[in-house]
């Protein structure tokens, strides 16, 4: 029998404690996702996309003509291209515009690439002939997660465009060939958890971000150590929290077609 003024040893306590996220969600669970869509008026399809705190404005408009270069390399079919922003009160403090230090925000760059390839990735442009889709996702509010509520919510709003042009009859065939989503997951305190909000992003040593069409097929995987390592067993447990992430954003983006 164990004494009463017996203490437990600190690997026992630690092994005792039990593992809690700043915001109370369990390792698997995403916080509150919404889609408020028509947001955007004057746009073919456009979504408020809310991971959370998180709010992105994904919008898509569609113009009837394709860029030069592929008029130049006579490319049949149509073009899809993505352009991502923080606007200035998206976080705590004030975020410049671009413009006003006169040069491209690397950042920018490459999250509005990442947008535009995952799109291309489940879009037949050979269906979308002479047109060039404009994804434009708008960061109203930032705390993790940004760059995969813009994909999960610029899927939605290019459905709802596409429809719309196929119901005018300005297409003839469906272009999109499955759903998207895109999570982010990462090793917060040792520990694997989904969805990633600001204060975890901040101070975990693994973060990835995954890109996945309904079917279950990977589109694209940004996975690093912030200056740590990672075992190939964590690197499985933060793809297979994605996995579970993704098809539920799936069966929300279905819920609201």
């Amino acid at each position: 029998m164990k004494p009463e003024n017996s203490e437990q040893s600190p690997l026992a306590e630690q092994l005792n404690q039990v593992f809690v996220r700043p915001s109370g969600r369990a390792i698997d669970e995403m916080r509150q996702v919404t889609f408020q869509t028509n947001i955007a008026p004057h746009a073919n399809g456009s979504v408020l996309c809310s991971f959370g705190d998180t709010q992105v404005i994904c919008a898509a408009m569609v113009e009837d003509r394709i860029p030069g270069w592929m008029r130049q390399q006579k490319v049949g079919g149509g073009w899809l291209t993505a352009e991502y922003s923080m606007l200035p009160y998206s976080t705590l403090t004030r975020k410049d515009r671009p413009i006003s230090k006169g040069k491209q925000d690397g950042r920018n760059i490459e999250i509005q690439r990442l947008i535009g390839r995952s799109l291309r990735a489940v879009l037949d442009l050979k269906k979308f002939p002479d047109k060039t889709l404009w994804i434009d996702c708008d960061v109203l509010r930032a705390d993790g997660g940004t760059r995969t509520a813009s994909i999960t919510g610029a899927w939605l709003a290019t459905r709802i465009a596409i429809n719309g042009l196929l119901e005018k009859g300005k297409l003839k065939e469906d272009p999109i060939l499955d759903h998207l989503g895109a999570i982010s997951a990462g090793v917060y305190n040792d520990r694997c958890v989904l969805d990633l909000d600001y204060p975890e992003d901040r101070d975990a040593s693994v973060d990835a971000n995954v890109v996945m069409t309904g079917s279950g097929k990977f589109v694209e995987i940004q996975s690093s150590g912030e200056e740590a390592t990672y075992s190939r067993t964590q690197l499985d447990e933060l793809l297979a929290l994605s996995e579970k992430g993704i098809g539920e954003l799936v069966e929300m983006q279905k819920s609201h077609l």
